[in-house]
């Protein structure tokens, strides 16, 4: 490594305190939705452009990513992210300061915009400063801290509905302290792995793109909670706003205490038995949401539903980590990065048009056979290629 030493804890600190932004660009105003809704309700189609508003920067991150992966392989990992931490505060504290809807979109999308080049580089670091063993237990340890920042700022996004459902969006904020300590410890890794000029020959493993689908796919089934738990919680009775955001959160603290594990979890399984495990506990989430009708049994299967995202993210980011070569790192990254948050934005727009033909239980019902459908093709598919390596 260039000047770095990957060990030291400032530099992970300044990588852990990058890679919190990403999840509390999506769902800190998740508790303010039902508040905010009934403030844009004259609008015509106000609530839903309210409910956009939490999947929208999604889009934008899936569109910039991909093109910050390919320029970061070419011009270094770091240039852009000074640029992107500041207009993250720019356009996440939009929702504060507009009363306009469309305009609070277009800072929703500016917001997207950073998140998919701060995102990308940061997980593209984690690559480049750690290997084997190290990097399986940094990813993990990254995923765990995004979700103990996002119990923080999802929390936080409740209390502060209770005040208004504008006051979340000054957390965005949150970027501009990050700024100058990133810029302190971050260092370009060596530049054996930053190439002006890549080889187009240079190609990753057919496999990963079942992975970046995979990945998608995830994201359009497990988004459906911060998206719509919070209309369920309003219809069987919880009024509060910072019950909500518990709520919520939960399901990100038990993704962190699966994330922290997940280093020994990968000793012991393979990328595809661990999204086996990952679709199967959300499945079961997914069906105590369906049968359940109490705020105790939601927060149990917040619990489920964490736990299993908490060990598929990683295993996603390390799948792509050990299949893409160093030379086209970046642009790979940014594409694991486009189909996640292409996942998230996809997620309301596939799922939500379904509430029109049944009740909130029966589609959290029918997500639940997708999701034992999805455990059941991995275990398969698992057994299948461990007895063709026999």
């Amino acid at each position: 490594m260039n000047s770095i030493d990957p060990e030291n804890k400032q530099v992970k600190i300044a990588l852990l305190l990058v890679s919190s932004l990403t999840i509390m660009s999506m769902i800190t105003i998740s508790a303010s939705l039902p508040d905010m809704t009934k403030a844009f309700s004259e609008i015509k189609n106000g609530p839903e452009l309210v409910k956009l508003t939490l999947s929208f920067p999604g889009l934008f991150i899936a569109l910039s990513a991909i093109i910050a992966g390919i320029v970061i392989d070419k011009i270094g990992r770091l240039k852009l992210l000074g640029a992107a931490l500041l207009f993250y505060a720019v356009g996440g504290s939009s929702g504060y300061w507009l009363d306009n809807i469309y305009l609070i979109l277009a800072g929703r999308a500016l917001l997207g915009i950073c998140v998919g080049i701060t995102m990308t580089i940061v997980t593209t670091l984690v690559a480049d400063y750690y290997e084997g063993p190290a990097r399986q237990k940094f990813a993990g340890l990254q995923i765990a801290v995004m979700s103990l920042g996002g119990i923080v700022f999802i929390t936080l996004g409740g209390i502060l509905a209770d005040i208004n459902w504008r006051v979340p969006f000054l957390l965005y904020f949150f970027s501009l302290l990050i700024l100058p300590f990133s810029y302190m410890y971050l260092k370009e890794p060596d530049n054996t792995t930053v190439n002006k000029q890549t080889d187009r020959s240079i190609k990753s493993p057919r496999i990963i793109w079942f992975v970046f689908f995979n990945i998608m796919l995830m994201w359009i089934l497990f988004f459906i909670i911060p998206v719509q738990i919070p209309f369920y919680l309003k219809d069987i009775g919880v009024e509060k706003n910072s019950l909500i955001g518990i709520a919520i959160a939960s399901s990100t603290f038990f993704s962190a205490v699966s994330a922290f594990s997940f280093s020994k979890i990968k000793d012991k399984f393979g990328f595809r038995q661990i999204f086996g495990i990952g679709y199967l506990l959300m499945a079961m989430a997914y069906i105590i949401v369906a049968y359940g009708s109490t705020y105790e049994l939601v927060l149990v299967a917040m619990m489920f539903a964490g736990l299993g995202m908490g060990i598929m993210i990683p295993n996603a980011n390390i799948w792509v980590m050990q299949l893409a070569p160093p030379e086209i790192r970046g642009k790979e990254i940014g594409r694991l990065t486009t189909f996640w948050f292409m996942g998230q934005f996809l997620s309301p727009i596939v799922l939500l048009p379904f509430l029109n033909s049944m009740s909130q239980s029966q589609l959290f019902l029918i997500l639940a056979g997708v999701l034992i459908g999805l455990s059941t093709l991995f275990f398969v598919t698992y057994f299948i290629v461990s007895k063709n390596l026999k």
